[in-house]
């Protein structure tokens, strides 16, 4: 949708202006590369596992690529049972006709949700007597209590809200039974180009921000799926430690179109704060520390009622308000990258490459195993 003169103040305030411009125009994500770095992904660590080591897109990944607040108040709650939320219990369509002027037809209904074709047909022109109410609220049905108040929607906090969910529908895509991509992909197929710059396409060397529409206009290609799964797999196995650039955004080029306002120290404090990438802040990777269970909340998609949601998001609701805690000092080093330690540790235990052996033999015809036997009775050069 275009971005009318009159709506980017209201994005602004909310925090969601440059994520805005960058959605004004379609992002072709490469689904080949994609699946290759989805067969690498842990659940029980929420990282990629490569040959290397482990990296994975941190809160600073989101801040830099997407633009977005990352302090602030968890994004968080349940679909199913979302209408208790409510201010003075009105039913949820009672709600929708007050901020949105309209109810949709019943085809563009399911349930409780809205398609995003009625969303995109009503509101794609800003009427010229449009009123606050009318350009205040285009979105799902089920954000209805986080929207009813753009004055309120600016606290939270929706970076670590996107790379949750990024996580989750990874965690979702390492089931073989899920044949469908889904998230904000966009966000992980930037982190791959600016990460890996062997896989990144060439011909992108423009910088803007936010970082990921420097891709704005890449075209994958569309044939041969297979075959491009297989060698970016292949590539991927192949990967060693400098093919990875642990610290993308030092650039003097990042440096001079990044805004201020996501390096704001309420911000910048929360990217540390995690464990097996310490790298990525440069730093040098320890053996971490072991991961938090939480295989009974990947089964969890916010629907089927909400009794199990006050008992167990409270324990997690509690977490983000320590948030501070699980920041790590990062002791920076001008080589940043794993200790010996962590390598030794990782060989041992990692699964590091995933293609068949025999995408790693050399392609020439292999010498016979009695040739050696005759080498002495063939004709020296000279005698020829």
């Amino acid at each position: 949708m275009p971005l009318h003169d009159r709506i980017i103040p209201y994005l602004e305030t909310v925090g969601l202006y440059h994520l805005a411009r960058l959605n004004s125009q379609w992002f072709w994500v490469d689904e080949p590369l994609l699946s290759a770095f989805i067969e690498r992904w842990r659940p029980e660590t929420h990282t990629f596992h490569m040959p290397f080591g482990e990296c994975s897109i941190t809160l600073q990944d989101v801040a830099y690529q997407l633009g977005l607040p990352i302090d602030g108040e968890p994004v968080s709650g349940c679909l199913t049972e979302f209408e208790n939320l409510m201010e003075h219990g009105r039913p949820a369509w009672v709600w929708f006709r007050e901020l949105f002027g309209e109810l949709p037809p019943q085809s563009k209904v399911k349930q409780m949700t809205v398609c995003y074709t009625w969303f995109h047909e009503r509101f794609w022109v800003l009427p010229a007597d449009a009123s606050d109410e009318t350009n205040a609220n285009r979105v799902h049905l089920c954000w209805l209590p986080y929207l009813a108040s753009l004055d309120d929607l600016g606290r939270y906090s929706w970076g670590s809200a996107v790379l949750a969910w990024l996580y989750r529908c990874l965690c979702r895509g390492t089931n073989r039974n899920v044949v469908n991509l889904a998230g904000p992909l966009q966000l992980l197929q930037s982190w791959i180009f600016w990460r890996f710059p062997t896989l990144r396409p060439s011909g992108f060397d423009r910088i803007g921000f936010p970082l990921a529409s420097r891709w704005a206009t890449f075209m994958p290609r569309n044939d041969g799926g297979a075959q491009r799964l297989a060698s970016a797999r292949l590539s991927l196995d192949r990967l060693r430690v400098h093919d990875f650039v642990w610290e993308p955004y030092s650039s003097v080029e990042v440096t001079a179109v990044i805004h201020p306002e996501i390096l704001v120290e309420e911000h910048r404090r929360l990217w540390t704060a995690v464990d097996g990438v310490l790298p990525q802040f440069s730093g040098v990777q320890h053996l971490p520390q072991p991961a938090l269970n939480i295989d009974w909340l990947h089964a969890k998609d916010g629907r089927g009622g909400d009794r199990w949601f006050p008992t167990y998001y409270r324990e997690w609701h509690q977490f983000w308000e320590n948030r501070l805690q699980s920041v790590i000092w990062v002791d920076r080093v001008l080589d940043p990258g794993p200790s010996s330690e962590y390598l030794d540790w990782w060989c041992r235990v990692a699964h590091r490459f995933l293609s068949p052996d025999v995408a790693f033999q050399d392609p020439r015809p292999q010498m016979p195993d009695d040739a050696a036997q005759f080498a002495d009775q063939q004709p020296r050069i000279d005698e020829v």
